[in-house]
């Protein structure tokens, strides 16, 4: 967490600055105040002559206000710029380490984390920190002033100071453990909270509604219980610094009453080193309260750098070759080969194959066969384990990501939709998309009949997901994105899955338009779209390549692809 203040050195420092001044003004006042006490009761003074000091007082306690504003100020700046920079870096290392690690955490619990996670680091930066530094100097400075008028009282203010940070190690100790259970347990919470809110309909017809409401009910309970431990906790710990500043004062206070009393120490003095007192521990206990708030931001704060930490390919800095005309470029798998972590088997296992410029390559085999595995590799989401991929005389590795990306069009099995209007989606593939190419993309896809029936056209908004859109429309959406992006290559994922017949029919038809002169990868599950859309056949049996041919010849021809037409009769491959 120390490694963020870097780039807001200036800001804390100016917040801490704060805290101690508004802490010497508390000083002077004091002193300015033993002053006046002194010289109206003891030296009989006038009126006129403290009205000095009681203006200086008046001007302290204003000057103290502005610091103390000031410190508030720096402080929120600190913070906000620490949760920036954080949201930033959070955001590029997930986009970094891809989808589909995205995929293997638990939407909840990681937005959680990413939100309410980040915000709990705003009163370890502001108040904790800042008051840690405060606690430090602040009582060193009074030792100083206060050395030099009395030793004995020195001495006992030096012996008394370390009783309440050794409190405050113990029970944060209990606090540190509970504190932890606590931000599981919310973590948890959201997690489930959302995941039965996604399935909501698949809970309802399988009749588990009411079993997920009382596991709700009893991790909000867990919750409650969690929480009301670390309340008692910091209300103990409140108490506990409470009574041992108050025991502290009362020693200073009878040891200096005491010598008072017996003529051996100075009226000035002693009522000074009194007034200074409880500004003395008052630092010290500051930092107990605040200690608690601190404890929720470091707990976030780890679970925020587990995610920083995670090993993921970096980009910045490196030199990288201009991607190639990949309307004339033959992209190639050379001995390719991918396994996922904690995996036994590879997922593909030395695959060698062309995807030539302007046609059309279709990956054929059962579920887990690696279609989708070697999708994810042309597009740059998975990186080899061995072997490679180039594009003509370039490996794919010495293209930028960014830019390889912006040479694919990708539709997928459920395309996502953000909220917001369907223009926004749209437009998602090119920001600058005149009207023009917009209504073309629209009329290509097959839109034009869906837009004209929503109440809003273009400007309706629709929900996450697409949710207000059926399947097929949704998928027309994403052809749409597809055709205003106009990329050299095109993705299509598995996109006729969940669609009937008739509908897949429409959507090919859609498609044809966007197919022509691309180089398209086709991962379909329905092998009459596959033998009316494809140039080249690949099929694929545990991650090997055990056929490849066109079409034609394959049906034609005993084998693998013949014996799945056989099986399947051009239904859906399990």
């Amino acid at each position: 967490l120390f490694a963020l203040l870097k780039p807001v050195k200036g800001w804390f420092t100016l917040t801490v600055l704060a805290g101690i001044f508004s802490n010497g003004m508390t000083i002077a006042m004091a002193w300015l105040l033993t002053l006046v006490i002194d010289g109206v009761f003891l030296q009989h003074h006038s009126l006129n002559h403290v009205q000095p000091m009681l203006l200086g007082l008046a001007g302290l306690a204003g000057l103290r206000g502005v610091f103390i504003w000031l410190g508030r100020v720096f402080g929120k700046q600190t913070t906000t710029r620490i949760k920036a920079s954080l949201r930033s870096k959070i955001l590029k290392q997930l986009i970094r380490l891809g989808p589909l690690h995205i995929k293997s955490e638990r939407t909840g619990e990681l937005t959680q984390t990413l939100s309410d996670g980040i915000e709990k680091l705003d009163p370890w930066f502001s108040d904790y920190l800042p008051q840690l530094i405060v606690a430090v100097v602040v009582p060193i400075i009074i030792l100083m002033v206060v050395f030099p008028l009395d030793i004995l009282s020195g001495i006992v203010f030096l012996l008394t100071a370390p009783l309440i940070p050794i409190f405050m190690i113990l029970i944060g100790q209990m606090a540190k453990k509970q504190t932890q259970r606590q931000w599981k347990v919310l973590s948890w919470m959201s997690a489930h909270f959302l995941d039965m809110l996604q399935g909501l309909t698949t809970l309802k017809i399988l009749g588990r509604s009411k079993a997920q409401i009382q596991n709700i009910e009893r991790i909000s309970d867990e919750y409650r219980q969690v929480t009301m431990n670390v309340l008692k906790i910091a209300f103990l710990s409140a108490l506990v610094l409470e009574l041992v500043g108050t025991i502290s004062i009362a020693v200073i206070a009878v040891e200096v009453g005491l010598r008072l009393l017996y003529g051996k120490m100075a009226f000035q003095s002693a009522l000074f080193i009194l007034l200074l007192a409880p500004e003395y521990y008052q630092p010290l206990r500051e930092l107990g309260t605040r200690f608690h708030a601190g404890m929720a931001g470091v707990e976030a704060g780890k679970r925020l750098f587990e995610i920083l930490e995670l090993p993921a390919p970096k980009h910045e800095g490196r030199r990288y070759t201009a991607v190639p005309d990949l309307r004339r470029t033959t992209i190639q798998f050379q001995g390719t080969s991918f396994q996922y972590p904690q995996a036994e088997i590879p997922a593909v296992e030395n695959v060698t194959f062309d995807l030539q410029p302007g046609k059309t390559t279709a990956l054929v085999g059962a579920t887990g066969a690696g279609k989708s595995t070697i999708a994810q590799l042309l597009m740059g989401f998975l990186q080899p384990t061995s072997g490679h991929i180039s594009l003509g005389e370039v490996e794919l590795p010495k293209v930028s990501p960014v830019d390889w990306r912006q040479q694919i069009g990708w539709v997928p099995q459920r395309p996502h939709l953000f909220y917001g209007s369907l223009l926004d989606n749209l437009t998602l593939a090119k920001p600058d998309a005149t009207k023009s190419q917009i209504d073309h993309a629209v009329q290509q896809a097959g839109l034009t009949a869906v837009i004209r029936e929503l109440p809003a056209g273009l400007d309706t908004r629709i929900g996450e997901n697409g949710v207000g859109l059926s399947g097929g429309q949704a998928q027309r959406v994403a052809i749409a994105r597809a055709i205003l992006k106009d990329a050299p290559i095109l993705v299509l994922d598995e996109f006729t899955t969940n669609l009937d017949v008739h509908l897949e029919a429409e959507l090919l038809e859609a498609l044809q338009h966007l197919q022509k002169n691309r180089t398209t990868l086709l991962i379909a599950h329905r092998l009459n779209t596959i033998i009316h859309n494809a140039h080249q056949i690949i099929v694929l049996d545990q991650g090997k390549i055990v056929q490849v041919g066109e079409p034609d010849k394959l049906m034609k021809h005993p084998g693998p692809f013949k014996n799945l037409l056989a099986a399947y009769d051009g239904e859906l491959l399990s």
